[in-house]
Order: structure tokens, then sequence, then C-alpha cells
């Protein structure tokens, strides 16, 4: 595969500006040819919230894309399915629902026609879409992630699966390494055909949903979806073999055999780092005897990182409880806007933290109050 990366630093969210890099990037790394094609357009649209939240892929950069393989001769399409996917869903708040509108595009409803796909050992439902397209563009935000530390190309995919089967997933595959073992499996089966990450403003913190803005500075570009990941955790400071996808995609040796194959054009990466960008910690603890002491043992469970809900911040709003894939979750049946969470039946998925919207779940050690 293609192992090319481009990165140009970018501060502004200037549709201009922006359009210049994506040709460029586009260029370097000989992305795949436009004309006469329909392009399937898939931001990340965790939930759909003001662009200036960094929840989302900004809509700068997907009008830049959007007028970008136009000029190439492309017909677009654009859609996504967030965390929490009820039908007629559009992503109004987030800005693209306006550039769907002023350019004329179609909005795919993944939740209203999806197919059935195996990946590995199951079957799963998918966008069927995919089937419809001649090429998947991907363009993932950079953003921190409760679970898996960093969501960047390889987690962006995941979008194509509808509304709450990603949740099943979550109940599926119940710790970091199996979920992360998952995510590959779908890219291996579903590999979008370029990817474009908006990394101009990332999300640091309690990302995907809950983080704060951080300013990365970048745009990302690549055919490969594991030459990006790892350039682009690196440049907000992670080792980019703490990152569980990178590590399992490099060991399967099909997207890159090793990360001298990646060829890099962009700054000096040292020069680019954001060394104070605040990072998820990482578990060590990654030994599947450990794991499987932690999830049975009651005392081990409580040193886990688990949702902890700030009751005062609450809406009552239920989101949380909706996503739960393990039913951990319930209303107190007498306090008003008290979630209560029965710790054992929850898989630590951090489901509940990514669609909260009021900040009323953090992820931490409670027991150690850290």
């Amino acid at each position: 595969m293609n192992t090319k990366v481009a990165v140009r630093k970018c501060t502004v969210y200037d549709v201009n500006e922006v359009y210049t890099h994506i040709s460029r990037i586009f260029g370097f790394c000989g992305g795949p040819g436009l004309r006469n094609r329909t392009v399937l357009l898939k931001p990340n649209i965790l939930s759909d919230n003001p662009p200036e939240k960094c929840i989302s892929t900004h809509p700068v950069v997907v009008e830049a894309m959007v007028r970008f393989l136009r000029d190439e001769g492309a017909k677009v399409v654009l859609g996504d399915s967030p965390a929490i996917h009820t039908r007629g869903f559009r992503a109004e708040k987030s800005g693209i629902e306006n550039i769907c509108r002023e350019y004329g595009i179609e909005w795919i409803d993944f939740s209203i026609d999806a197919a059935l796909m195996k990946v590995r050992d199951r079957k799963i439902r998918i966008a069927s879409v995919i089937n419809e397209v001649d090429l998947i563009i991907s363009l993932p935000k950079l953003k921190n992630h409760e679970l898996v530390y960093f969501t960047g190309a390889i987690k962006n995919t995941l979008g194509l699966v509808p509304g709450f089967s990603k949740a099943k997933l979550h109940a599926r595959y119940q710790d970091r390494e199996s979920f992360s073992r998952f995510l590959v499996d779908l890219n291996e089966r579903v590999t979008p055909h370029f990817f474009l990450m908006d990394g101009i403003m990332g999300m640091e913190g309690r990302g995907p949903g809950q983080g704060t803005p951080a300013n990365t500075g970048v745009l990302i570009g690549s055919e490969n979806p594991l030459a990006l990941d790892i350039i682009a955790s690196e440049i907000i400071g992670y080792n980019p073999w703490d990152i569980p996808t990178n590590r399992i995609a490099l060991a399967r040796a099909v997207w890159l055999g090793s990360p001298d194959d990646i060829v890099y054009a962009g700054p000096p990466i040292e020069s680019i780092i954001k060394k104070d960008f605040r990072r998820i910690i990482i578990e060590r603890n990654t030994n599947i005897s450990i794991r499987f002491l932690r999830n049975r043992i009651s005392f081990m469970r409580k040193l886990d990182r688990r949702p902890v809900f700030i009751h005062r911040n609450c809406t009552s709003c239920g989101e949380c409880i909706k996503i739960c894939p393990s039913n951990a979750l319930r209303m107190h049946a007498e306090k008003q806007n008290h979630v209560v969470l029965n710790d054992a039946a929850c898989i630590r998925c951090y489901c509940c933290s990514e669609v909260c919207k009021h900040n009323a779940v953090v992820i931490r050690r409670k027991l150690l109050g850290v």
C-alpha cells in the first residue's frame, strides 16, 4: 500500500487556505483518481455540536474537500452516524448540514439502509452506501479517546456502523485490546481510499466528547490509515506504540511493514509535536491474566478508571442510559438528575462519557480520587 503521509501547518479555518493544502496533500500522496467517480465523504460527527467545541470535523474542512472533489470531477455524497443516531438525523449544529444545502449534496442517513457484512468472526450492520459509491474519503478529527487513547483514521471508520449497533460491538469486545483488534479488522474489511485529518484544532483532555479544544495546527493526509495514525499520534505527544490500534495493525503488516516505510512530507516532526497536549493516561496492565482478574475481582475493578457521575451537571436527558451496551445505568428512583451506575455490570467502554453533552460524566479512579 502507498505509505506516503503529508503534513501541512494550518492554524486557521479559512476555506481557501484549507483547499490549497488539500490539493497539495492529495497531490503528494498520489490520491485516487476522482474524475467521474462517486465519492462518499465521511466526516467524524460524534454528536451534533457547534464547531468550536472540536467534537466533529470542522465544516470548513468538509467544505474545502467538497470543493476540491468537485473541481476534480467527482460527484460527492456525505454521511456519518453519530453515537446516538435517530432517523432523520442532520448535522445542523456542526455546520455540515449547511454545506449539504449550499452545494446540493445528498446527505446519506446510515441508519435507514444498512447491510450485513462479515468482519472476521461475526456479521455486523454497515451503511449500504459503501456498496454504491466508487470511493470513500474519511475526514477524521484529531482527538483524544478515553478508551483507545487516540481517535484517528482507523477509529473514524467505525462511523460506517449505524447508531446503536456500535454500542452492541462494545458489548461484544469489552476491553481496550479486543475492541482495538475489532477496529483494525473493520478497516481491513473496509478501507477508505483516502484520509484527510482535521488537526487545525484538536481535542485534548477527556476526548472524544468532553475534552477541550487545543491548537494543534496541522492538516494530515494519506491513503494509509496506519501511517497517518502513527504520525498524528506522535504529533500530539503519544508514543505511537502505546496506541493499541497502531500496535495491532503494525503487527499484522497489512498496511505497513515497518515505521521506516513511511514516506513523510512536512515540517520536521519534532518541530510540530505538542508537548503540552493533555493526553489520556496510558494504562500498562495489558497482560491478559491481569485484565481477567480486574474484570472479576471487586476490589481490583475499583482500581480501574470508570464513569463517575457529576449529578449537579446532569439534566436527566438519558443519553448515557440509551447508549450503555451493558445496561449498567439507570435513573435514581427518587433523586432528580441522579444517574446510578451498576459497577458490576459496567464494561468500561466509556460510551456514556462520549455522548454526555453536559460534562456530567468523568472517567477516573473513584476509589483513589484521581
